[in-house]
């Protein structure tokens, strides 16, 4: 059953669906804008394109005539993936959800207006003037996010009518794609937030991984651990969107959707259609299958007959503070000689600030509390530098 899969992004989440791939026997070409990167170190082959290339995309498909196109970033020309669909290649998780959840327009409008699930309030803009309307109609403060960006980049929170143009020019910048356009949604006062990870199957019950909490520092998450505190009731709220939204996109495999739990219930947030970085924490062994083992399965139409919570873990990352090329790290070893421990080095080729570069895992028995867990991996990380 050996299938050829083309992983169109290489980063550390790519890197571990790889290494899942590689346990059983699958053939992965990994794809990204720069050479070397994490999941390339993996992978049986590697193309190095600007994915944003239309005519570069359809000519690497049909030099490897993959199996299954397995997208794992936003900046992907992803129109071109309903053409290899009708070449009978398997899109991850399809063609639709591919379109829907790379653009943060289309999954909120679906989830907002189609579904009816509770979402914050929101506008667009594709100008800074067109900011500054919407920042009016929903009010201070709010979020701005680039419609096409990944692990934050390009997300701020417009406290004031000064921070306004300064906002869009951060979005532009971390924007990913052709097209500047934001989202800008009115600010939920929210108690926690929640990754619920749904794995769809093609012949089998969707399946919900426990939740993870998680916490962000400029729109990128820092720690995650599994399983949050959440209430029987909210729970089943946000399993009910989950299924409601993931169903409506289609296909198999892994979902992060987001949640912010309220006062008043529970507020969709938004959704990545792969296995998400705050799930990380389920390397730390607290699931019988981790979220890239899952997502591989789900892909490969292999049954997973349950999920299992096997222990209660943490994540922190490990940040680089500076540009370089030439990285080396301290402190490995002071990690490596901790019980209940585990980190995994991402193998990035360069460094700029704030970029991730590892991840510290740490695990204990379900009856731990979960902040001690917690408080661990973000202590244990601190002992790793990032020598530029």
């Amino acid at each position: 059953m050996t299938k050829k899969i083309l992983l169109l992004g290489s980063g550390e989440l790519g890197k571990e669906f790889v290494i899942a791939a590689q346990r059983i026997g699958q053939t992965v070409i990994a794809v990204d804008s720069y050479e070397n990167a994490p999941a390339m170190q993996v992978a049986h082959g590697f193309e190095v394109i600007n994915m944003l290339d239309g005519a570069e995309l359809d000519r690497i498909v049909s030099k490897h005539q993959p199996d299954f196109i397995v997208p794992e970033i936003e900046a992907i020309r992803t129109e071109r993936f309903y053409d290899y669909e009708k070449q009978g290649i398997t899109v991850v998780p399809s063609a639709k959800a591919a379109n829907f959840t790379m653009n943060r327009k289309a999954i909120r409008d679906l989830a907002a207006k189609d579904l009816g699930l509770r979402t914050a309030n929101y506008r667009y803009a594709t100008s800074a003037e067109e900011l500054q309307k919407a920042v009016t109609e929903v009010g201070l403060p709010c979020v701005v996010k680039p419609l096409m960006s990944s692990s934050g980049k390009g997300q701020s929170t417009i406290k004031s009518e000064a921070d306004i143009a300064k906002a869009w020019q951060y979005a532009e910048e971390g924007s990913r794609g052709d097209i500047i356009e934001v989202i800008v949604e009115a600010f939920v006062n929210f108690n926690s937030e929640i990754t619920l990870l749904t794995v769809t199957q093609n012949n089998n019950p969707t399946l919900f991984c426990a939740p993870i909490g998680h916490r962000q520092e400029r729109g990128d998450y820092q720690e995650s651990w599994q399983p949050a505190q959440v209430s029987d009731k909210d729970l089943f709220e946000a399993q009910d969107m989950a299924e409601k939204i993931t169903e409506a996109i289609g296909g198999a495999g892994l979902f992060g959707v987001e949640f912010f739990l309220t006062n008043e219930g529970v507020y969709f947030s938004e959704l990545s259609p792969r296995p998400h970085d705050t799930g990380m924490v389920t390397l730390a062994g607290t699931q019988n299958f981790n979220e890239f083992e899952l997502h591989l399965r789900a892909i490969l139409s292999l049954p997973i007959f349950e999920i299992t919570l096997e222990k209660a873990g943490a994540s922190a990352v490990i940040l680089a503070h500076g540009n370089s090329t030439n990285l080396t790290y301290t402190g490995i070893s002071d990690v490596a000689s901790l019980p209940k421990t585990d980190f995994r080095i991402f193998g990035k080729p360069t460094s700029r600030p704030y970029r991730r570069m590892g991840v510290v895992l740490t695990n204990d028995s379900l009856n731990t509390p979960i902040e001690t867990i917690v408080e661990k991996a973000k202590e244990t990380a601190k002992l790793v530098t990032v020598n530029l």
